[in-house]
């Protein structure tokens, strides 16, 4: 079982969501919290700027990054960093 913290830049494009959507992002969140469900939810590394986080998919045009504690070597604590479209991100 993942745990899970939010980063202010999350919450914050997190509360300007149309509220269908929010119910989505809750429900894929719950989902990710499950280490199985994560080749579903297309759970990948980033590259470039956004080097060593990675990205899990809402649907198939919003997307959350978020990171893992202690550079990716635990795993069991993920940084909730941001939520938006890909083009966005």
């Amino acid at each position: 079982m993942i745990n899970f913290f939010y980063a202010p830049t999350f919450v914050r494009r997190y509360k300007k969501l149309p509220v269908a959507l929010k119910v989505e992002v809750k429900h894929k969140i719950k989902e990710f919290r499950n280490p199985e469900n994560h080749i579903s939810l297309k759970v990948h590394i980033l590259t470039g700027r956004l080097k060593n986080t990675y990205s899990f998919s809402v649907n198939y045009k919003i997307r959350i990054i978020f990171e893992y504690a202690d550079k990716g070597k635990n795993k069991n604590i993920a940084y909730l960093l941001y939520v938006g479209s890909h083009d966005e991100v």
